[in-house]
Protein backbone atom coordinates (compact mmCIF):
# COMPACT_ATOMS: atom_id res chain seq x y z
CA UNK A 1 0.00 0.00 0.00
CA UNK A 2 2.79 2.44 0.92
CA UNK A 3 4.53 1.67 -2.39
CA UNK A 4 1.32 2.48 -4.30
CA UNK A 5 0.89 5.75 -2.33
CA UNK A 6 4.50 6.67 -3.14
CA UNK A 7 3.90 6.04 -6.82
CA UNK A 8 0.74 8.15 -6.76
CA UNK A 9 2.62 11.04 -5.10
CA UNK A 10 5.39 10.78 -7.72
CA UNK A 11 2.88 10.79 -10.54
CA UNK A 12 1.13 13.79 -9.01
CA UNK A 13 4.43 15.67 -8.76
CA UNK A 14 5.28 14.87 -12.39
CA UNK A 15 1.81 15.93 -13.50
CA UNK A 16 2.14 19.23 -11.63
CA UNK A 17 5.53 19.88 -13.24
CA UNK A 18 4.13 19.08 -16.69
CA UNK A 19 1.17 21.39 -16.06
CA UNK A 20 3.52 24.15 -14.95
CA UNK A 21 5.61 23.85 -18.12
CA UNK A 22 2.49 23.68 -20.26
CA UNK A 23 1.25 26.85 -18.58
CA UNK A 24 4.40 28.60 -19.80
CA UNK A 25 6.91 28.56 -16.95
CA UNK A 26 9.88 28.00 -19.27
CA UNK A 27 13.14 29.90 -19.67
CA UNK A 28 14.14 30.83 -23.21
CA UNK A 29 17.94 30.79 -23.47
CA UNK A 30 19.78 33.07 -25.90
CA UNK A 31 23.46 32.24 -26.45
CA UNK A 32 26.34 34.56 -27.29
CA UNK A 33 29.94 33.64 -28.08
CA UNK A 34 31.97 36.80 -28.63
CA UNK A 35 35.31 38.52 -27.84
CA UNK A 36 34.34 39.72 -24.37
CA UNK A 37 38.07 40.27 -23.80
CA UNK A 38 40.80 41.48 -26.17
CA UNK A 39 40.83 44.25 -28.79
CA UNK A 40 37.08 44.15 -29.41
CA UNK A 41 36.13 43.40 -25.80
CA UNK A 42 34.48 46.74 -25.02
CA UNK A 43 32.27 46.62 -28.12
CA UNK A 44 31.30 42.98 -27.61
CA UNK A 45 30.41 43.59 -23.96
CA UNK A 46 28.39 46.64 -24.98
CA UNK A 47 26.52 44.59 -27.60
CA UNK A 48 25.89 41.93 -24.96
CA UNK A 49 24.61 44.55 -22.51
CA UNK A 50 22.20 45.80 -25.17
CA UNK A 51 20.79 42.31 -25.73
CA UNK A 52 20.41 41.91 -21.97
CA UNK A 53 18.54 45.22 -21.67
CA UNK A 54 15.98 44.08 -24.26
CA UNK A 55 15.54 40.71 -22.51
CA UNK A 56 15.23 42.44 -19.13
CA UNK A 57 12.52 44.72 -20.52
CA UNK A 58 10.54 41.70 -21.69
CA UNK A 59 11.06 39.83 -18.41
CA UNK A 60 9.91 42.81 -16.31
CA UNK A 61 6.71 42.87 -18.35
CA UNK A 62 6.07 39.21 -17.52
CA UNK A 63 7.89 37.67 -20.46
CA UNK A 64 6.19 36.61 -23.69
CA UNK A 65 3.57 33.88 -23.86
CA UNK A 66 4.46 33.12 -20.25
CA UNK A 67 8.14 32.51 -21.05
CA UNK A 68 11.06 34.56 -19.73
CA UNK A 69 14.53 35.03 -21.19
CA UNK A 70 18.09 34.47 -20.05
CA UNK A 71 21.36 35.30 -21.84
CA UNK A 72 24.28 32.86 -21.61
CA UNK A 73 27.67 34.22 -22.75
CA UNK A 74 31.04 32.70 -23.57
CA UNK A 75 34.27 34.59 -24.34
CA UNK A 76 36.13 33.58 -27.50
CA UNK A 77 38.85 36.25 -27.12
CA UNK A 78 38.55 37.02 -30.84
CA UNK A 79 39.89 33.57 -31.79
CA UNK A 80 37.77 31.79 -34.44
CA UNK A 81 38.67 28.34 -33.12
CA UNK A 82 37.35 29.38 -29.69
CA UNK A 83 34.19 30.74 -31.30
CA UNK A 84 33.43 27.28 -32.65
CA UNK A 85 34.44 25.47 -29.44
CA UNK A 86 32.40 27.89 -27.33
CA UNK A 87 29.37 27.54 -29.59
CA UNK A 88 29.51 23.75 -29.45
CA UNK A 89 29.77 23.85 -25.65
CA UNK A 90 26.95 26.37 -25.33
CA UNK A 91 24.67 24.32 -27.58
CA UNK A 92 25.32 21.17 -25.55
CA UNK A 93 25.11 22.77 -22.10
CA UNK A 94 22.34 25.36 -22.41
CA UNK A 95 20.26 24.36 -25.46
CA UNK A 96 19.59 27.95 -26.56
CA UNK A 97 16.66 28.87 -28.77
CA UNK A 98 18.85 31.31 -30.72
CA UNK A 99 22.38 32.70 -30.91
CA UNK A 100 23.17 36.43 -31.04
CA UNK A 101 25.89 39.07 -30.88
CA UNK A 102 28.78 37.34 -32.69
CA UNK A 103 31.83 39.36 -33.80
CA UNK A 104 34.57 39.14 -36.42
CA UNK A 105 35.02 38.24 -40.08
CA UNK A 106 36.91 35.01 -39.44
CA UNK A 107 34.70 33.92 -36.55
CA UNK A 108 31.53 34.39 -38.56
CA UNK A 109 33.06 32.63 -41.55
CA UNK A 110 33.97 29.66 -39.36
CA UNK A 111 30.50 29.50 -37.83
CA UNK A 112 28.90 29.38 -41.28
CA UNK A 113 31.50 26.94 -42.64
CA UNK A 114 31.12 24.58 -39.68
CA UNK A 115 27.51 23.79 -40.54
CA UNK A 116 26.54 24.04 -36.85
CA UNK A 117 23.58 26.33 -37.51
CA UNK A 118 22.00 23.99 -40.06
CA UNK A 119 22.78 20.87 -38.03
CA UNK A 120 21.12 22.33 -34.94
CA UNK A 121 18.53 24.34 -36.92
CA UNK A 122 19.38 27.36 -34.77
CA UNK A 123 19.34 30.97 -36.02
CA UNK A 124 22.00 33.59 -35.31
CA UNK A 125 20.40 37.03 -34.88
CA UNK A 126 22.74 40.04 -34.93
CA UNK A 127 26.49 40.10 -35.63
CA UNK A 128 29.32 42.52 -36.52
CA UNK A 129 31.85 42.05 -39.31
CA UNK A 130 34.16 44.26 -41.39
CA UNK A 131 33.42 42.64 -44.74
CA UNK A 132 30.67 42.17 -47.30
CA UNK A 133 29.09 38.81 -46.53
CA UNK A 134 26.92 36.73 -48.79
CA UNK A 135 23.56 35.65 -47.42
CA UNK A 136 23.78 32.45 -45.38
CA UNK A 137 20.98 30.21 -44.09
CA UNK A 138 19.86 30.99 -40.52
CA UNK A 139 22.10 34.10 -40.25
CA UNK A 140 20.08 37.30 -39.64
CA UNK A 141 21.53 40.82 -39.65
CA UNK A 142 19.67 43.60 -37.82
CA UNK A 143 21.81 46.36 -39.40
CA UNK A 144 22.55 47.78 -42.83
CA UNK A 145 25.39 45.99 -44.60
CA UNK A 146 28.81 47.37 -45.52
CA UNK A 147 27.80 47.93 -49.15
CA UNK A 148 25.08 50.31 -47.94
CA UNK A 149 27.63 52.20 -45.85
CA UNK A 150 30.08 52.54 -48.75
CA UNK A 151 27.32 53.84 -50.99
CA UNK A 152 26.31 56.42 -48.38
CA UNK A 153 29.89 57.68 -47.95
CA UNK A 154 30.73 57.89 -51.67
CA UNK A 155 27.39 59.51 -52.52
CA UNK A 156 27.98 62.22 -49.92
CA UNK A 157 31.60 62.88 -50.89
CA UNK A 158 31.05 63.02 -54.64
CA UNK A 159 28.16 65.42 -54.04
CA UNK A 160 30.57 67.87 -52.37
CA UNK A 161 33.19 67.52 -55.13
CA UNK A 162 35.50 64.81 -53.73
CA UNK A 163 36.41 62.20 -56.34
CA UNK A 164 39.86 60.82 -55.34
CA UNK A 165 39.52 58.13 -52.69
CA UNK A 166 41.77 55.99 -50.53
CA UNK A 167 40.72 52.74 -48.83
CA UNK A 168 42.19 51.18 -45.65
CA UNK A 169 40.81 47.71 -45.00
CA UNK A 170 41.60 44.26 -43.52
CA UNK A 171 43.33 41.55 -45.51
CA UNK A 172 41.65 38.19 -45.70
CA UNK A 173 38.95 36.35 -47.61
CA UNK A 174 36.56 39.31 -47.75
CA UNK A 175 39.03 41.77 -49.28
CA UNK A 176 38.14 41.04 -52.91
CA UNK A 177 34.40 41.53 -52.33
CA UNK A 178 35.06 44.77 -50.47
CA UNK A 179 37.24 46.15 -53.28
CA UNK A 180 34.66 45.18 -55.89
CA UNK A 181 31.91 46.95 -53.94
CA UNK A 182 34.07 50.04 -53.51
CA UNK A 183 34.87 50.17 -57.23
CA UNK A 184 31.19 49.71 -58.07
CA UNK A 185 30.12 52.53 -55.74
CA UNK A 186 32.69 54.93 -57.20
CA UNK A 187 32.00 54.02 -60.82
CA UNK A 188 28.33 54.80 -60.29
CA UNK A 189 29.22 58.28 -59.01
CA UNK A 190 32.36 59.25 -60.89
CA UNK A 191 34.94 58.61 -58.16
CA UNK A 192 38.39 56.98 -58.44
CA UNK A 193 40.33 54.78 -56.01
CA UNK A 194 43.82 56.31 -56.04
CA UNK A 195 45.32 54.60 -52.95
CA UNK A 196 44.62 51.43 -50.98
CA UNK A 197 46.32 49.43 -48.22
CA UNK A 198 45.50 46.60 -45.83
CA UNK A 199 46.29 45.68 -42.25
CA UNK A 200 46.50 42.23 -40.68
CA UNK A 201 43.01 41.14 -39.75
CA UNK A 202 42.43 40.72 -36.02
CA UNK A 203 45.22 43.15 -35.03
CA UNK A 204 45.70 46.91 -34.68
CA UNK A 205 49.12 46.94 -36.34
CA UNK A 206 49.50 49.63 -39.03
CA UNK A 207 52.92 49.59 -40.80
CA UNK A 208 54.57 52.95 -41.43
CA UNK A 209 54.70 52.10 -45.12
CA UNK A 210 50.90 52.06 -45.23
CA UNK A 211 50.66 55.60 -43.89
CA UNK A 212 53.53 56.79 -46.10
CA UNK A 213 51.71 55.47 -49.16
CA UNK A 214 48.53 57.37 -48.36
CA UNK A 215 50.41 60.60 -47.63
CA UNK A 216 52.29 60.33 -50.94
CA UNK A 217 49.16 59.53 -52.99
CA UNK A 218 47.25 62.40 -51.37
CA UNK A 219 43.65 61.19 -51.86
CA UNK A 220 41.01 63.75 -50.94
CA UNK A 221 39.26 61.29 -48.61
CA UNK A 222 40.17 57.93 -47.06
CA UNK A 223 37.52 55.37 -46.21
CA UNK A 224 38.47 53.23 -43.21
CA UNK A 225 36.90 49.77 -43.03
CA UNK A 226 38.36 48.22 -39.89
CA UNK A 227 37.90 47.46 -36.23
CA UNK A 228 37.90 50.41 -33.86
CA UNK A 229 41.37 49.50 -32.59
CA UNK A 230 42.88 49.41 -36.08
CA UNK A 231 41.07 52.61 -37.07
CA UNK A 232 42.47 54.44 -34.05
CA UNK A 233 46.01 53.25 -34.85
CA UNK A 234 45.70 54.35 -38.47
CA UNK A 235 44.22 57.77 -37.68
CA UNK A 236 46.90 58.45 -35.07
CA UNK A 237 49.78 57.64 -37.44
CA UNK A 238 48.21 59.36 -40.43
CA UNK A 239 47.59 62.60 -38.53
CA UNK A 240 51.07 62.59 -36.97
CA UNK A 241 52.61 62.16 -40.44
CA UNK A 242 50.77 65.21 -41.72
CA UNK A 243 47.98 63.50 -43.64
CA UNK A 244 45.24 65.94 -44.56
CA UNK A 245 42.58 63.82 -46.29
CA UNK A 246 39.08 63.68 -44.88
CA UNK A 247 38.66 60.45 -42.92
CA UNK A 248 35.48 58.40 -43.10
CA UNK A 249 35.20 55.27 -40.96
CA UNK A 250 32.50 52.64 -41.22
CA UNK A 251 30.28 51.83 -38.26
CA UNK A 252 32.52 49.07 -36.86
CA UNK A 253 35.03 51.71 -35.76
CA UNK A 254 32.86 53.26 -33.08
CA UNK A 255 33.78 56.49 -31.33
CA UNK A 256 33.96 54.91 -27.88
CA UNK A 257 36.83 52.65 -28.88
CA UNK A 258 38.64 55.29 -30.95
CA UNK A 259 38.46 57.83 -28.13
CA UNK A 260 40.32 55.49 -25.77
CA UNK A 261 43.47 56.02 -27.87
CA UNK A 262 43.08 59.38 -29.59
CA UNK A 263 42.78 62.90 -28.26
CA UNK A 264 40.08 65.37 -29.33
CA UNK A 265 42.42 67.10 -31.79
CA UNK A 266 43.22 63.86 -33.63
CA UNK A 267 39.56 62.82 -33.70
CA UNK A 268 38.24 66.21 -34.86
CA UNK A 269 36.57 66.03 -38.25
CA UNK A 270 36.55 62.23 -38.49
CA UNK A 271 33.23 61.07 -39.93
CA UNK A 272 31.66 57.73 -39.00
CA UNK A 273 28.70 55.98 -40.58
CA UNK A 274 26.11 54.79 -38.08
CA UNK A 275 23.62 52.01 -38.69
CA UNK A 276 21.37 52.59 -35.67
CA UNK A 277 19.74 55.66 -34.13
CA UNK A 278 21.95 57.56 -31.71
CA UNK A 279 22.21 56.09 -28.20
CA UNK A 280 22.92 59.60 -26.84
CA UNK A 281 19.75 61.48 -27.75
CA UNK A 282 16.05 60.73 -27.85
CA UNK A 283 14.77 60.82 -31.42
CA UNK A 284 11.94 58.29 -31.30
CA UNK A 285 10.30 55.51 -29.29
CA UNK A 286 13.24 53.14 -29.69
CA UNK A 287 15.83 55.60 -28.38
CA UNK A 288 13.48 56.59 -25.52
CA UNK A 289 13.07 52.95 -24.48
CA UNK A 290 16.82 52.39 -24.74
CA UNK A 291 17.62 55.50 -22.70
CA UNK A 292 15.15 54.51 -19.98
CA UNK A 293 16.54 50.98 -19.76
CA UNK A 294 20.15 52.25 -19.53
CA UNK A 295 19.25 54.78 -16.85
CA UNK A 296 17.33 52.27 -14.74
CA UNK A 297 19.63 49.27 -15.26
CA UNK A 298 20.19 47.35 -12.02
CA UNK A 299 22.91 46.32 -11.47
CA UNK A 300 24.63 49.13 -13.31
CA UNK A 301 25.99 48.29 -16.75
CA UNK A 302 29.64 47.20 -17.00
CA UNK A 303 30.21 49.50 -20.01
CA UNK A 304 28.75 52.91 -20.98
CA UNK A 305 25.96 53.37 -23.53
CA UNK A 306 27.21 53.25 -27.13
CA UNK A 307 26.18 52.51 -30.69
CA UNK A 308 27.23 48.89 -30.17
CA UNK A 309 24.92 48.69 -27.14
CA UNK A 310 22.06 50.18 -29.15
CA UNK A 311 22.64 47.58 -31.88
CA UNK A 312 22.55 44.83 -29.26
CA UNK A 313 19.31 46.27 -27.91
CA UNK A 314 17.83 46.12 -31.41
CA UNK A 315 18.95 42.48 -31.83
CA UNK A 316 17.44 41.61 -28.45
CA UNK A 317 14.18 43.39 -29.33
CA UNK A 318 13.94 41.44 -32.60
CA UNK A 319 14.48 38.20 -30.68
CA UNK A 320 11.74 39.08 -28.18
CA UNK A 321 9.26 39.94 -30.94
CA UNK A 322 10.01 36.74 -32.86
CA UNK A 323 9.51 34.73 -29.66
CA UNK A 324 6.17 36.47 -29.12
CA UNK A 325 5.05 35.58 -32.64
CA UNK A 326 6.30 32.02 -32.22
CA UNK A 327 3.48 31.41 -29.74
CA UNK A 328 3.46 29.43 -26.47
CA UNK A 329 5.14 26.32 -27.89
CA UNK A 330 8.93 26.80 -27.86
CA UNK A 331 10.80 25.37 -30.83
CA UNK A 332 13.63 26.48 -33.06
CA UNK A 333 11.51 25.69 -36.12
CA UNK A 334 8.77 27.98 -34.85
CA UNK A 335 11.25 30.71 -33.98
CA UNK A 336 12.86 30.62 -37.45
CA UNK A 337 9.41 30.79 -39.02
CA UNK A 338 8.59 33.82 -36.88
CA UNK A 339 11.84 35.53 -37.87
CA UNK A 340 11.11 34.97 -41.56
CA UNK A 341 7.70 36.57 -41.00
CA UNK A 342 9.09 39.83 -39.58
CA UNK A 343 8.61 41.59 -42.89
CA UNK A 344 8.33 45.20 -41.65
CA UNK A 345 8.84 45.39 -37.89
CA UNK A 346 8.83 48.98 -36.63
CA UNK A 347 10.74 49.18 -33.35
CA UNK A 348 9.93 52.87 -33.02
CA UNK A 349 11.90 54.84 -35.58
CA UNK A 350 13.92 51.87 -36.79
CA UNK A 351 12.51 49.19 -39.09
CA UNK A 352 13.70 45.61 -39.46
CA UNK A 353 12.42 43.18 -42.06
CA UNK A 354 13.19 39.58 -43.01
CA UNK A 355 11.65 37.06 -45.33
CA UNK A 356 12.83 33.71 -46.72
CA UNK A 357 16.03 34.33 -48.71
CA UNK A 358 16.42 37.91 -47.43
CA UNK A 359 18.07 38.14 -44.02
CA UNK A 360 19.70 41.60 -44.14
CA UNK A 361 17.17 43.37 -42.00
CA UNK A 362 17.83 47.11 -42.34
CA UNK A 363 18.92 49.86 -44.74
CA UNK A 364 19.34 52.58 -42.07
CA UNK A 365 22.63 54.50 -42.54
CA UNK A 366 23.47 58.04 -41.45
CA UNK A 367 26.70 60.03 -41.34
CA UNK A 368 28.03 61.50 -38.11
CA UNK A 369 31.04 63.72 -37.53
CA UNK A 370 33.25 64.16 -34.46
CA UNK A 371 33.31 67.79 -33.32
CA UNK A 372 36.09 69.87 -31.72
CA UNK A 373 34.95 68.67 -28.29
CA UNK A 374 35.08 64.99 -29.29
CA UNK A 375 31.31 64.60 -29.48
CA UNK A 376 29.27 63.08 -32.29
CA UNK A 377 27.09 65.36 -34.41
CA UNK A 378 24.57 64.06 -36.98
Amino acid sequence: MMRIQSMVRALATASALAASLAAGAAQIVIGQVAPLSGLEGAQARAYSAGIQLALDKANKAGGVNGHTFTLVRKDDGGRPEDTIAGTRALLAESRPLALAGYFGDRSMAEVVRSGLLQKENIPLVGYRVNEIRAEAPLVYSVRANLRDELNKITEHLVTVGITRFGLFYPDGAGAASLLAAMEEAMKARGGRLTAKATYVQGTNKVPNSVVDGFVAAAPQAIIIVSSGAAAAAFIEKYRLDGGTAQLFAHSGADIEQISQRLGDEQMKGVAITQVTPSPYKISGRLSKEFSDMVRNANPKLEVPASYAMMEGYIAGSVIVEAARRMGPRISREGFVGALDGLDNLDLGGYKVGFRPGMRSGSKFVELTIITDSGRIRQ
